[in-house]
């Protein structure tokens, strides 16, 4: 009878601390900030891929990193 409870009682405790664990980290991945960090990171590689390119060419890869930038944050 004790080894059944504390089967049980190890198995409600693995369940409980590992939704807690994965509810902490989708909360902090999804935040607004987290979200915004990444989105410029993002931008910012995407700008460093126009460097040493013609005004024209740059402008172009401009224009689609601002885009990206924008899809990324949500922003219609």
């Amino acid at each position: 009878m004790e080894t059944k409870f504390t089967k049980i009682t190890l198995l409600i405790t693995v369940i409980s601390s590992t939704s807690y664990i994965v509810f902490t980290f989708l909360r902090y991945y999804y935040s607004p900030e987290k979200i915004e960090e990444r989105c410029i990171l993002k931008f910012q590689k995407e700008v460093k891929k126009g460097d040493g390119k013609s005004d024209e060419e740059w402008g172009l890869n401009m224009d689609l990193a601002n885009n990206n930038y924008f899809k990324c944050m949500n922003i219609p």
